[in-house]
């Protein structure tokens, strides 16, 4: 990369990094909102009743699909990684993932079998090739300034955790709210505008990530020449680090599938009067304030870029016109949701939706899980629906709201949103510590959320497939599971780039996905266990084994400290 002073006068610095990062922050952004936002629906979708569109399977059943889905997406980047080290170029491999990864997310909105598995199947290819080479990418254009890398992924880590924010937010809401279909859709379509803005933007990046010479080297990259037995020592403490990824994805990747039907069938949602009055408006204020900061830096992005990559920056523009209008209305229908008391047979029961309705007036109603938890559906799908009821309004209630069981999701991207800019500083000062300890401090904060959890279960008998806690043990469960992330995921992607020797980094990024497909994997295997433990010892123990793993692991990576620092040779 040619990192002269007249390079980066071209192409611009925002924050004091090149403006490169942040067209990759924008481009990731709506990559992992597409991701994030189908995995907060999969789950749902699958165990929903057949009234509602859902498929009806049991929970062992969704638990294990969301499983081998989430392992085989991070398996894949190991062959997408190699194939762009050789062949594609990281920047080829990028925009082939990301055309794969739309066709996936617009064939589920299908819904049908075929469609549905042939989006699984595009979407995991996909991730393969886009997931670890635009990580490299943004390695790339640190090359000569080690020193901010840090920081870099920091950021970096900002515009996923952006992205997974909005998706799990609209997507989760759209699906839940108006048609598993929409949300689908709707995460496809920011993965093309993703897509796009990159595509347009790529000059941006000098020569970094282009396709590699016909001798095999990178045409961007000075040959390595570090002796092989630091190269050997190096991918050593690779290897140790990506095991410890492993017992820390494993648990915290619980969160889209037993911590899903946690909040789903455990948890209170049902807030009413003032409480409710207060979370829709902090809601409302949830979704625009980090729009708004989002939207701030896509102004300095304009402003540093747009004379040079006009079309990119207006794909992107159109992109937050889009999103701003969805949150919008999202915000708009949420204040006017109200609750209604309903009569059917002898029976009563609540139902909320913002249409209006009047006392005495005739609708269909259906129960979404055969628990009682009815629905309000309009006449034309009624029609297609044999087990709809017909209820009569008796009177609106007080006010009163239903959190979704997606909503709680957000909670880590928006606690990543608001605490990243300081772990970033810390890392950038004399308090930081070694990536040894950082991931074992991780680690610990990881199995401390589900302490929280275990606490909070510890009320419900053994075997219940229902309860009513409260909310506040999985907010401070993903709280805790957030800071623990943060000591953990951009930091491994920094060291990943940072230890790698240069021919093969994209490789290396593959084989630390490759962990976390392992890890996600087992995810679904252990959550698919969550009734059969939880009746045999209760939900409490259920949670409690992902509190042992990862603080067991956390101490050993603590203590293997000095012996990794070693066998870093200098890199810090």
């Amino acid at each position: 990369m040619n990192n002269n002073p007249s390079f980066q006068e071209r192409v611009g610095t925002i924050m004091d990094h090149p403006a490169g990062l942040f067209v990759l922050f924008f481009t990731e952004m709506w990559e992992r909102f597409s991701y994030y936002g189908m995995r907060a629906l999969l789950v749902l979708f699958l165990v929903s009743s057949a009234g509602l569109g859902g498929w009806e399977w049991t929970r062992s059943e969704a638990l294990e699909l969301y499983g081998l889905y989430t392992g085989l997406v991070y398996i894949t980047p190991i062959f997408g990684g190699f194939l762009a080290d050789r062949f594609l170029g990281h920047r080829n491999a990028i925009v082939l993932g990301a055309v794969l990864m739309t066709l996936g997310h617009a064939s589920m909105a299908f819904e049908t079998s075929f469609f549905f598995y042939l989006g699984l199947g595009l979407l995991i290819v996909g991730n393969g090739f886009f997931k670890p080479n635009i990580s490299s990418v943004v390695g790339g254009l640190y090359k000569n300034d080690a020193d901010k890398k840090d920081a870099a992924y920091t950021i970096f880590y900002m515009g996923i955790n952006a992205g997974a924010f909005l998706g799990i937010l609209l997507c989760g809401y759209v699906g839940e709210k108006v048609s598993w279909s929409y949300g689908f859709g709707l995460a496809g379509i920011f993965m093309f505008f993703g897509m796009l803005q990159f595509w347009f933007a790529q000059k941006i990046f000098g020569n970094v990530g282009l396709k590699p010479s016909k001798n095999g080297n990178k045409s961007n990259e000075e040959i390595d020449n570090t002796p092989s037995n630091i190269v050997r020592d190096r991918l050593i403490v690779i290897g140790i680090l990506a095991i410890s990824t492993i017992f820390f994805w494993m648990a915290f990747e619980q969160a889209g599938g037993s911590m899903t039907i946690f909040a789903k069938d455990y948890t209170n949602r049902i807030l009413s009067g003032t409480e409710a009055s207060i979370f829709t408006a902090i809601n409302a204020l949830m979704a625009i304030i980090p729009l708004a900061v989002i939207t701030w830096v896509l102004l300095l992005l304009f402003k540093a870029t747009f004379k040079n990559y006009a079309l990119s920056n207006l794909f992107l523009g159109l992109s937050f016109v889009i999103i701003w209008g969805i949150v919008l209305w999202m915000v708009q229908k949420e204040f006017n949701t109200k609750a209604y008391e309903v009569q059917y047979g002898e029976e009563t029961t609540i139902i909320r939706h913002d249409k209006g309705f009047t006392e005495g007036e005739q609708i269909y109603i259906v129960d979404l899980d055969q628990k009682g938890n009815y629905k309000y559906i309009d006449n034309a799908r009624a029609e297609k629906i044999e087990t709809k009821v017909q209820a009569t309004i008796i009177r609106e209630k007080s006010n009163e709201v239903e959190v979704p069981a997606s909503w709680f999701g957000i909670l880590n991207s928006l606690f990543i949103i608001g605490f990243a800019p300081l772990i970033s500083k810390i890392w950038a000062s004399k308090l930081n510590p070694s990536a040894p300890v950082k991931f074992g401090l991780g680690l610990i904060l990881l199995g401390a959320g589900f302490a929280v959890l275990a606490m909070g279960a510890s009320s419900i008998d053994k075997g219940a497939s229902v309860a009513s806690v409260s909310m506040i043990w999985l907010v401070f469960a993903y709280l805790l599971h957030t800071l623990g992330e943060l000591f953990v995921s951009p930091v491994g992607l920094s060291y990943i780039s940072k230890l790698s020797p240069v021919r093969l980094v994209g490789l290396m990024f593959g084989v630390w996905f490759t962990a976390t497909a392992i890890a996600n994997w087992l995810a679904g295997q252990t959550g698919s266990l969550i009734d059969k433990i939880s009746a045999e010892y209760s939900l409490s123990g259920f949670f409690l084994i992902f509190t042992a793993l990862p603080v067991l692991a956390g101490l050993i990576m603590i203590s293997l400290n000095r012996f990794l620092k070693k066998r870093m040779h200098g890199i810090q």
